[in-house]
């Protein structure tokens, strides 16, 4: 299986949606941590929840974090949350959202506390 990741650097990269069994492929490629950038139902019942997430994640031997941010209205404390989580990391993160941009835009942002 191959998940359409994008690189922003070597430890950091991005992608849309996530589902439960793809936790396991997520490993096999390096990554080492994930994080949930959307939050809890946005994508109506289709779309697991953080827990569901949470478990998969562990299983598969990955680090998870849940930080849910709403497109377009990403705060400052948000970012900050991102980027310290971020410094707490050893390897490799992948972070996720509908579609990855979300993702994207709350790391340009946490840029700013590193």
């Amino acid at each position: 299986m191959s998940l359409p990741v994008t690189h922003h650097s070597e430890q950091f990269a991005t992608i849309g949606q996530l589902m439960p069994e793809d936790m396991a492929a997520v490993a096999a490629m390096g990554f080492q941590s994930v994080i949930n950038n959307r939050p809890d139902g946005e994508g109506g019942p289709d779309q697991p929840t953080s827990d569901q997430m949470a478990q998969a994640a562990q299983a598969a031997g990955l680090t998870y974090a849940f930080l849910p941010v709403i497109a377009g209205m990403i705060t400052p404390e948000q970012a900050r949350a991102f980027a310290q989580w971020l410094g707490q990391q050893s390897g490799p993160v992948l972070a996720f959202c509908r579609s990855g941009a979300r993702s994207t835009q709350l790391r340009e942002m946490a840029r700013a506390y590193e």
